[in-house]
């Protein structure tokens, strides 16, 4: 752990938000590998930037060709990898971008984590604690296997893929998710107006953005 730091407090995020004209917050997309994450993820984000608001999508794969290269996929890993994700997350929101995560995020604790750092304000600061919404993508592991878009099931299942979500190792379902995607029962551009109403209605983004 790092000793002998001073915590040097940035432009309050009440100045941002006004330059920027946008709130900052942190849309975390959780689910089985192949419920539809990233592809709900991306159409949102394109959905976004459309309308004028920064918007930037941190994804499970892409991360892990740089800042989490360092990192396997035990659940000591997996814990860091979200920890990880979590403080950048916050500090995309905190710079009032929307930061969009799309992580398999298998365990409840590490999803509490993420969402206590994006409530922790700063020593000293008058900030409020920044949005996390949490978007379970529900679909049962048999939808998902039969997508199996990368084939990562069919290695999980030869034994190819130690600890793969769904087959050897848990995913534990959110318990109080904001929102609920069903990406086998509705369209994708479906779902996307689904996020983009309840965010409307939580006036995090305005409603003829």
């Amino acid at each position: 752990m790092a000793t002998n730091i001073v915590y040097d407090p940035p432009v309050s995020r009440q100045v941002r938000e006004k330059a920027r004209k946008q709130k900052g917050f942190t849309l975390w997309f959780t689910g089985l590998s192949g419920s539809g994450k990233s592809t709900v993820a991306v159409a949102l984000e394109k959905y976004l930037l459309e309308k004028g608001l920064a918007a930037y999508r941190l994804d499970g794969d892409n991360v892990r060709f740089g800042l989490n290269k360092d990192l396997g996929f035990s659940d000591e890993d997996r814990v860091e990898n979200i920890r990880r994700i979590g403080e950048v997350a916050k500090l995309f929101a905190d710079s009032c971008c929307i930061a969009l995560t799309s992580f398999i995020s298998p365990f409840k604790a590490d999803r509490q984590i993420a969402r206590d750092l994006h409530a922790a304000v700063a020593p000293g600061s008058e900030d409020e604690p920044i949005p996390f919404v949490e978007i379970w993508v529900n679909v049962d592991v048999d939808v998902a296997e039969q997508r199996d878009p990368k084939g990562l099931y069919k290695l999980a299942r030869a034994g190819k893929i130690k600890n793969f979500t769904g087959i050897s190792s848990d995913y534990e379902k959110p318990e109080n998710a904001d929102i609920v995607l069903e990406t086998d029962k509705y369209s994708v551009e479906q779902c996307v107006q689904q996020v983009v109403k309840w965010l409307e209605n939580e006036k995090l983004i305005p409603s003829d953005a």
